[in-house]
């Protein structure tokens, strides 16, 4: 009897698993549009750096509540989880909020996420990872969906929201591949605590050069994204998403993180307007 029950557990685990990682896809798809919301009232810089700031002190307290040891002794390794947070964090997120200013938020939410293309080729590049013939067929499906993407915008002229999404991806791309090259002893969410503080450190640089002081938009739109960005995008987002990366294998979870464009293209078209072409339908699938 309490076989069963257990075999019945066992079976359920990965069922509860990939339900959170719907979740995931669903609450960062819609992140581009709170972006977009706030980037109404905020600056690109003093957005990312409140929601970064905000977001790293909110999963603290969840991270020491799930038994993640928040130390890391080694002074090299606070290092790397510094300068790779700089890049996976901050570059990311000051070129995706630029990127929603400049276009529209469904083409930026694809284009971000052809983050897989810049991981393999720089893997390849930086890791000496083999190309084998499955990331072979994978980056060529996704350089053929980007191109379905781009086509429209590269007849027109070049579209420099679109290069600031591609920034941002190749950006996060050289983040996590800096952080595997340096191969850190350390919690998953240690690591997201870390790389969060350092977006905010490259955020508030940005804030820095670009003369920003404190803003205080009017209107309700600005308040609720910068609100949906500190405890769903980064907060609620990154706990959710180290939960699946310990109930799910690294390759099952990594594919369920492209439905994110997905949800970002329907919330865009749901809650702006910004209906998607048939064209950029293909393109994200």
């Amino acid at each position: 009897m309490s076989a069963g029950l257990e075999s019945r557990s066992d079976a359920a685990e990965p069922l509860g698993a990939r339900a959170i990682l719907l979740l995931v896809a669903l609450v960062w798809g819609v992140n581009f549009v709170a972006t977009s919301f706030a980037l109404q009232g905020f600056s690109p810089w003093t957005f990312r750096t409140m929601s970064f700031v905000a977001g790293g002190i909110l999963l603290l307290p969840l991270a020491r509540a799930l038994g993640a040891d928040l130390r890391v002794p080694s002074a090299r390794d606070k290092l790397h989880l510094i300068v790779s947070g700089m890049f996976a964090c901050g570059g990311f997120g000051a070129l995706s909020a630029i990127a929603i200013l400049l276009t529209s938020t469904g083409r930026v939410a694809i284009c971000i996420y052809t983050m897989p293309i810049w991981v393999v080729l720089l893997a390849r590049v930086m890791l000496k990872e083999a190309l084998t013939p499955a990331r072979m067929l994978a980056l060529t499906l996704c350089c053929l969906g980007l191109l379905i993407l781009l086509w429209p915008l590269l007849q027109a002229g070049v579209s420099l929201g679109a290069l600031a999404a591609i920034g941002g991806a190749v950006s996060w791309a050289i983040g996590i591949v800096y952080l595997k090259w340096a191969r850190i002893a350390a919690h998953p969410l240690t690591v997201a605590v870390y790389q969060i503080f350092a977006g905010a450190l490259v955020s508030a640089l940005g804030m820095l050069v670009a003369g920003e002081g404190p803003e205080f938009p009017v209107g309700f739109q600005p308040w609720l994204g910068l609100l949906y960005g500190i405890v769903a995008g980064t907060a609620l987002g990154y706990l959710l998403w180290f939960r699946v990366l310990e109930r799910l294998p690294a390759g099952t979870a990594g594919l369920g993180v492209l439905l994110v464009p997905v949800f970002g293209v329907i919330a865009s078209a749901i809650l702006l307007g910004n209906g998607p072409r048939r064209r950029t339908w293909w393109a994200s699938y």
